[in-house]
């Protein structure tokens, strides 16, 4: 093909050089149908019949070829160029003094088209290169124009195409003297991207046709969509011919899971692909369209219900062109008495002949138009048509410009004036980039620095009915004037039909998107819609579809269960209202009471020997400090604070020395009564009642000074932990100073210690009223107690660390106020006749433990 056209072009221009030579086409001619004389010219070139048949006459004649098959939507096109200059004519105030005529050419087949275009350039042979045109409208063929403009560009000859939409055509490296007054394929194909975008279409399948139209449109559109995330399953190549790539398409439809297809072919292609695909039952889809085919409702048949019903796209936009309706319509074969093409028409029309047939009936040339249902004859609206309308406007407005003049130059370029003979196509194509203007029916024209005109398009759908006809519904806009983010919206309230019959937008995607709580991670073996989710790891959350990441949460907080959102974590401490701490207060206030119903015992026994016996003002002492110790351990319950922490741990070590200190007293009374009882021994007199209290004084004073010492160093505070757990925050007293604490403890353990020795050397003493062997015992099970509570304090978590406190303060009071007070009741309260001093004096102890 790009031989051909480097013939004709290299012909063109060696016979252009030549001063003696009329210009002459080689080669088959008489491409022209229509035509009007006037000053200017307009050419136009456009497929009225659109299948070639070659002829080659056996080598005895130059091989011609003829055409078939009567586009109806072509000669629409024509006869609106047509209208169009007998309207521009009529205006007084445009081109005045100044006719224009045309030269409206038809070919089939991109060789006669091309040829039909070279014919348009170099005029009638008859009149030597005459009646040369200043503008060439056309082709509908993004391809086709293409190859026209590379025979163009060289001559300067402004080329206006009304449906070559093919986004490379907007280069002008390649292409500097084409326009088109249809939008760009790229504005359609950012729509269509807009539009599965809206509806999360994010898995698509692309079927094209071989050709410059359908493969640049694919291309571009992977492009486009790959920037927004949206993946191309399959692209599959149409042919007519191939039976092997229909059947290839038709088995990745049923395979595939994209449910939305985009077909980006031509009319033609279109047609003939829906006739074939129909026989095979592919349903499910949700086919988008492009310009070329989605207005097209000729398309539409009870067989094709299922593949077409809920078919979406965008179309041009609607236009009104007054009386161009009644002009379409009005056609006779009488207007244009010198056309085949018109004849030929009339016959396909109304199934008649012009020649005497057997088969039709005679044709009569007075049939109405308005009978019958076609593309020539649908005039409810215009789409296509108001392209060739404002293409042909264009030319006009670019000519009036140029022949403007004031003061002997132009108002617009500043250049000489000239008159009409002097007009050339290289002026022509320089003032069309200044074109700005409003045609009557109110469509703005203008042109980008690509040659663009600016992109408006209708989002049609398809609702079939019943009996196969169609509504065309229009549903939306898409408007690149319009804003960013605002290019693209819906009409309100409008009834949507979707593909695959269903009753609600289908899903296509490859993968749904991975839910809040979950990540999501690329898989480089598949497209980047097929991404893989994984659960977000312990202690971490997203709370975004789709996040890349997992978030950590900030410290105090947690993810929930689902880990869509960070919580604040739940504190722990040990409460009154939980089970352990009320179990815990409880027995506290058992020892309390136990306590307090002993000192009563006590009290109300005072002079009984046994009570008299054992020392009676230490007991009532160490009733006392027993009281204390089981009150403090209440302290250690409830949430911390700051006095709550300083007072539980200086409260249950000072309250312990001082339960210590009586019980040590007392074993050391009992050390020194029996010293007393041998000859000669005056021990009694240093350990009477006053060095009693001191001792007792002094060794709590000391665990108070310890106290004091860790207080004001570096004293207990609350603390919020949370490396121990890592779901939540335990509130617990830090112990401030280590050193502090293990000193109380120590000191403690010391007394408790010295208090047992001292026990176990008394245990044997030969007297009734020795609390040795009680003490022996009350010391063995304290030291028991808080030899075992220093590894589990250790050990235990949270809340159970306070709790292993509270149960060795508790066990250890116990332990005291059992073993030494409880026998002595029992006598008090059940043996009544053994508590005199003549039953205790009588009583040999025994001699083993």
């Amino acid at each position: 093909m790009m031989g051909w056209i480097i013939i004709i072009l290299f012909t063109l221009l060696v016979r252009a050089r030549s001063e003696n030579q009329t210009c002459k086409v080689i080669g088959q001619t008489g491409f022209m149908e229509f035509s009007k004389e006037g000053d200017l010219f307009i050419g136009g070139v456009f497929s009225m019949t659109s299948t070639r048949k070659l002829v080659d006459n056996g080598y005895q004649a130059f091989p011609h070829t003829y055409c078939t098959k009567w586009n109806d939507r072509e000669l629409k096109f024509a006869r609106t160029v047509i209208f169009t200059v007998a309207e521009i004519n009529r205006d007084s105030k445009l081109l005045p003094g100044v006719s224009l005529g045309y030269r409206l050419y038809n070919g089939c087949g991109s060789e006669n088209l091309i040829r039909a275009a070279v014919e348009a350039v170099t005029g009638d042979d008859s009149k030597g290169c005459s009646g040369q045109i200043q503008a060439l409208l056309g082709h509908s063929s993004s391809g086709v124009s293409e190859d026209i403009n590379i025979i163009l560009s060289p001559l300067s000859i402004p080329q206006v195409s009304h449906l070559s939409t093919c986004a490379c055509l907007s280069d002008k490296r390649l292409y500097p003297t084409f326009f088109r007054t249809v939008p760009s394929d790229r504005f359609q194909i950012i729509g269509l991207v807009q539009l599965m975008e809206y509806f999360d279409w994010r898995w698509v399948g692309i079927i094209y046709s071989a050709s410059l139209y359908s493969e640049k449109g694919t291309a571009e559109f992977t492009k486009e969509a790959k920037k927004v995330g949206i993946c191309v399953e399959y692209t599959l190549p149409y042919s007519k011919t191939s039976k092997s790539k229909l059947e290839a398409i038709v088995k990745k439809l049923r395979e595939s899971s994209s449910k939305v297809v985009l077909l980006f072919m031509s009319l033609s292609y279109t047609k003939s692909f829906l006739s074939k695909i129909e026989n095979y039952n592919i349903t499910g889809k949700q086919w988008l369209g492009g310009e070329s085919w989605i207005t097209q409702a000729d398309l539409a048949s009870v067989e094709r219900k299922s593949i077409l019903q809920g078919a979406m796209g965008f179309a041009l936009p609607e236009a009104s062109i007054p009386d161009l309706g009644e002009f379409l319509l009005s056609l006779k074969p009488s207007d244009e008495p010198r056309s085949a093409i018109i004849k030929a028409f009339w016959e396909k029309f109304f199934d008649c002949s012009f020649s005497p047939s057997n088969t039709t009936t005679m044709c009569t040339g007075t049939e109405d138009l308005r009978t019958i249902s076609s593309d020539y004859t649908d005039v409810t609206h215009f789409r296509a048509e108001n392209n060739v309308y404002k293409a042909v406007y264009l030319v006009a407005y670019a000519l009036h410009a140029l022949l403007q003049c004031k003061n002997g130059s132009n108002p617009t370029t500043g250049k000489p004036c000239v008159n009409k003979n002097q007009v050339q196509p290289k002026l022509v194509l320089e003032h069309i980039n200044y074109v700005n203007f409003t045609t009557q029916n109110g469509a703005k024209v203008f042109f980008d620095e690509n040659g663009d005109s600016v992109a408006q398009y209708d989002l049609v759908n398809w609702q079939m009915k019943e009996d196969g006809s169609v509504e065309i519904a229009n549903i939306g806009q898409y408007d690149t004037s319009f804003p960013e983010g605002k290019k693209f919206k819906l009409k309100e309230n409008t009834k949507i039909v979707w593909g695959g019959n269903s009753n609600e937008v289908l899903r296509s995607v490859c993968r749904e998107p991975c839910p809040p709580g979950t990540r999501k991670a690329t898989n480089k073996f598949k497209p980047v819609c097929c991404f893989d989710c994984f659960e977000c790891p312990e202690g971490t959350m997203s709370n975004q579809t789709n996040s890349p990441d997992c978030l950590i949460c900030p410290p105090e907080f947690w993810p929930n269960e689902k880990k869509d959102k960070c919580l604040p974590k739940p504190t722990e401490y040990l409460s009154y209202k939980e089970i352990m701490g009320a179990l815990l207060t409880g027995f506290g206030c058992v020892g309390i009471f136990l306590s307090l119903l002993t000192s009563i015992i006590f009290l109300t026994h005072k002079e009984t020997p046994i009570v008299k016996a054992n020392n009676s003002e230490l007991s009532f002492l160490l009733l006392f400090s027993l009281k204390l110790c089981f009150l403090c351990s209440l302290t250690f319950i409830g949430r911390p604070s700051e006095w709550s922490c300083r007072l539980r741990h200086t409260a249950f070590s000072i309250t312990f020395v001082l339960c210590i200190s009586c019980v040590l007293g007392k074993t050391i009374v009992v050390l020194m009564a029996f010293r007393a009882t041998l000859p000669g021994s005056n021990v009694m007199k240093w350990f009477g009642p006053a060095q009693q209290r001191l001792s007792v004084l002094t060794f709590t004073l000391i665990q108070v000074v310890i106290c004091i010492l860790w207080l004001t160093i570096n004293p207990p505070f609350p603390k919020r932990n949370m490396n121990y757990y890592k779901e939540k925050i335990i509130l617990e007293c830090a112990l401030g100073s280590a050193v502090g604490f293990w000193a109380v403890l120590g000191y403690i353990g010391f007394l408790a210690l010295l208090c047992f020795i001292l026990a176990f050397l008394a245990r044997k003493l030969p007297d009734s009223f020795n609390e040795a062997k009680l003490i022996t015992f009350s010391m063995l099970i304290f030291c028991a107690v808080w030899i075992t509570f220093i590894p589990a304090y250790v050990s235990s978590p949270g809340k159970f660390t306070v709790a292993v406190e509270i149960f060795a303060i508790l066990a250890s009071s116990f332990g005291l106020l059992v073993c030494i007070f409880f026998p002595k009741c029992y006598i008090i309260i059940f043996r009544p006749e053994q508590n005199s001093k003549k039953h205790l004096l009588g009583k040999i102890p025994p001699r083993t433990l």
